[in-house]
């Protein structure tokens, strides 16, 4: 069990890494593809990659897509057509290590959207992420520390980001069906959308000895990447998973400084510290909400004068989880049968007081 623990970490890390790569690679490569025909081979290759995983693995069985899933199924597309385009023109204006830290507002924007349209608790600690990540992105946004002027890459970069939060919330109304399909059509469909939009702006048709690369980035930072989160999901819980994978912008960061040699300047590291103190508490908070709590389930009944009480103790890791306005949690099955066995033993003295 523990290697099994330690396995997902290594996924969930390695999937952080495989979509930090986007950034500084990209920004390569847009010096030989145009932006939009850069978004769309970036999903192409992660559309075709994971559904060829998809035909190639035996997977469990999974629930398929219905037409009533129709409407977020087309927003999620559309929406992924949109953000990667603004982020590849948000690249060509601007600094690689800039718009990878950036890519940390996408957590304001699902929180947000989710705190307006599905009212999701949202907690002291992260109001004050939010406020941290806003005000670091305010900064990275100037074009220099004199300058009240906004950078127009960082904008398109949250533009990217905003996009990226309304399509988190349109994606976990079918998160309970198939991964592989749901990932598969986003990345044909986005990438093919992306496509069609590159030709009506007259874009050049890249060089074939740079599609090859945009192909294997996109399966590598948008396809494989989810696929092993997904892995490491499964194993670690949401909570923790999204945790680990919240140093993706920082590597990002890092590998804009490694491979594109961009100079760090003070308001950068300002931003930094500042980003990262944000990021922080959003991990924080993601951990703090899983944790152990001990259920007390009491059955009280009358016999012969006298109150008899039967009490069932568990604990369990908290993986909350609301749907319509209803909280749950998961039991395990030893706690299930514990507390099947009270009710039964509570019924049984039931019916001997009657």
């Amino acid at each position: 069990m523990e290697n099994l623990k330690i396995r997902a970490i290594i996924y969930a890390l390695l999937a952080a890494v495989f979509y930090a790569m986007n950034v500084p690679m990209s920004k390569l490569l847009l010096k030989f593809v145009e932006p939009t025909m850069m978004a769309a081979f970036l999903y192409l290759g992660a559309g075709v990659g994971i559904g060829g995983i998809s035909i190639m693995s035996k997977k469990e069985k999974e629930d398929q897509l219905t037409k009533e899933e129709l409407p977020f199924v087309i927003g999620m597309i559309v929406l992924d057509i949109a953000a990667p385009v603004f982020l590849m023109l948000g690249l060509d204006y601007g600094t690689s290590s800039n718009a990878s830290l950036l890519g940390n507002f996408e957590i304001v924007a699902t929180t947000i959207i989710a705190f307006i349209l599905f009212s999701e608790k949202v907690t002291g600690r992260l109001w004050a992420a939010i406020g941290l990540i806003s005000l670091s992105s305010a900064l990275l946004s100037f074009e220099g520390s004199l300058s009240l002027k906004f950078s127009y890459g960082s904008l398109l970069v949250l533009l990217a980001t905003v996009c990226w939060g309304l399509e988190n919330n349109c994606t976990r109304s079918i998160a309970s069906k198939s991964t592989y399909e749901i990932v598969t059509l986003k990345g044909i469909f986005s990438g093919l959308g992306a496509l069609g939009i590159a030709l009506i702006k007259h874009e050049s048709f890249p060089q074939v000895r740079y599609i090859l690369p945009a192909l294997i980035l996109g399966f590598v930072a948008y396809g494989l990447s989810i696929f092993l989160y997904i892995r490491a999901q499964n194993v670690l819980g949401a909570a923790k998973t999204s945790a680990y994978y919240a140093v993706a912008p920082f590597v990002g960061a890092l590998l804009s400084f490694i491979i594109l040699h961009e100079k760090l300047t003070g308001m950068y590291a300002i931003a930094f510290l500042i980003m990262a103190a944000g990021a922080s508490l959003v991990v924080v908070d993601t951990l703090i909400r899983q944790h152990a709590h001990v259920h007390m389930h009491t059955f009280t009944h009358t016999h012969d004068g006298v109150t008899h009480t039967h009490t069932v103790t568990h604990s369990h890791e908290h993986n909350h989880y609301v749907t319509d306005g209803v909280h749950g949690h998961h039991h395990t099955r030893e706690e299930l049968e514990n507390l099947s066995k009270a009710e039964h033993d509570h019924r049984q003295d039931k019916r001997t007081n009657s």
